[in-house]
């Protein structure tokens, strides 16, 4: 199975540049994107439940105020902070309710991130969408920086879409209809568009 890295990615640019002369222009532009990475596991999960409709920042702090709470984030211990204790942390009622189905999943042995990380894609995709609080986003931010699957694609993420407006010098954000079909020649490396797109927005 490939994965995104430093030693793929000259496959996979050199792919997306023959396959699309937007992308090809921007990457002569400002060079090639960093690849963002976190392990794979329950905290990166439980970080992209922090982030979600949050800014970094945020969800970073509210993270470090867990680790301060409990030390490195274990399915075990997070379901001994009560609901005072995750509200002080910044939780919203939600979130708690999602790190709580999460942890507990593990606990009982319901959901193995291990296993997991062998699976294919949409094997990925459907496990974690079937707990509450991952949908579609935060599965594929999982198997893009955590599982670095090529072809992952968060066809949601603000700052993939507004990349793409960006890049391909459009009017209007692109619907995710439209973001899909842009993103159909970029098979299989959609992931690693994702990173140009994001930092093309971020640059250019």
């Amino acid at each position: 199975m490939i994965t995104l890295s430093d030693d793929t990615m000259a496959e996979g640019l050199a792919y997306l540049s023959a396959q699309d002369a937007d992308l090809a222009r921007i990457l002569d532009r400002i060079g090639p994107p960093k690849l963002r990475r976190q392990p794979p596991g329950f905290a990166t999960l439980l970080q992209i439940i922090l982030g979600q409709q949050v800014s970094r920042s945020a969800a970073a702090a509210m993270y470090d105020k867990l680790c301060a709470a409990i030390g490195p984030p274990q399915p075990a211990a997070f379901l001994t902070l009560d609901d005072e204790s995750l509200r002080s942390i910044g939780f919203s009622r939600q979130k708690s309710r999602y790190g709580r189905a999460l942890s507990t999943a593990l606990v009982e042995k319901r959901l193995d991130l291990d296993r997991l990380g062998r699976s294919d894609d949409d094997t990925v995709r459907a496990a974690l969408t079937d707990l509450p609080g991952i949908g579609p986003w935060s599965a594929e931010i999982y198997l893009l920086f955590a599982l670095r699957r090529p072809d992952a694609w968060p066809a949601t993420d603000l700052g993939v879409i507004l990349g793409a407006q960006k890049v391909k010098n459009l009017a209007d954000r692109p619907s995710r209809p439209e973001m899909d079909a842009m993103a159909e020649r970029w098979r299989p490396w959609r992931g690693l568009a994702a990173f140009i797109l994001w930092h093309g927005y971020q640059l250019v």
